[in-house]
């Protein structure tokens, strides 16, 4: 029960790593805020997660729009009265390098990968800062430290997002509030299955490929982010603060020969 009567919102809960630390925050004792676009999603996290003796509740809003989300957090905190841990946890993928990426595609990325965590955490934070204690969880990527062919657009965002982090962390540390970013490998999410089976003629040769990529010679899983995830909500984890957590299988400081 490692954290046992703390009170946490996770951003993009109904599906994939969202979901899977919606799921082991609970079993870990935590009430639960399950928030998603998708709110026949999110509400199925929600029941899946009382069918399992944990305690939580769905709360849609887009994180891109300021009314919805501070609406949501509003109704958190009428709800328990605090938010210990924020997990930003909601994103999109973008694929292309960047004379491919239409402006469009590329103001939506942003907007969902950054803005959806300024806007989270600029509600939330008031908050923390007024009990002077929190976790924010950041969802950064490995690609904001490394190349990677025609992901331009996705990169950008996750190094926003880990520059975000730090500077939080700066902004925040007199308040007991730590802030710390994950940035994971490849994870094998219901997103990435999709992903390749559209965009791929042999899916199977695509994974094999991307293998490749990671020491581990595996794709990630959910549950090893969700893992990660916990660390830094939990206090085991006071001594962090404005730091890179890499759940990658090896890609950013390793290299096959």
């Amino acid at each position: 029960m490692r954290l046992l009567d703390k009170v946490t919102l996770i951003t993009g809960a109904a599906s994939g790593i969202g979901r899977s630390t919606a799921m082991r925050f609970a079993r870990e004792g935590a009430a639960v805020i399950v928030n998603d676009i998708d709110e026949m999603k999110g509400q199925e996290t929600v029941r899946e997660i009382k069918e399992s003796g944990g305690n939580a509740i769905g709360l849609q809003a887009d994180v891109t729009n300021p009314e919805s989300v501070k609406a949501m957090v509003e109704r958190a905190i009428k709800e328990f009265g605090r938010i210990d841990v924020l997990f930003n946890n909601a994103g999109i993928s973008g694929v292309g390098a960047l004379h491919e990426v239409e402006p469009d595609a590329w103001d939506r990325i942003m907007s969902i990968n950054v803005k959806g965590v300024y806007l989270s955490s600029k509600y939330v934070i008031p908050y923390m800062i007024e009990r002077r204690a929190g976790s924010i969880i950041n969802m950064s990527s490995c690609v904001a430290e490394i190349g990677l062919a025609r992901r331009a657009s996705y990169a950008a965002s996750k190094g926003a997002v880990l520059a975000l982090t730090k500077s939080m962390q700066v902004d925040y540390a007199e308040y007991n509030i730590r802030v710390n970013a994950l940035l994971p490998g490849t994870i094998l999410t219901p997103f990435v299955e999709s992903y390749l089976e559209n965009s791929y003629d042999d899916p199977a040769a695509a994974i094999e490929a991307i293998k490749l990529r990671q020491l581990s010679g595996a794709l990630g899983k959910p549950e090893d982010v969700a893992n990660a995830a916990l660390f830094l909500a939990s206090d085991e984890s006071k001594f962090m603060m404005g730091a890179p957590l890499y759940i990658d299988g090896g890609v950013v400081f390793g290299k096959n020969a």
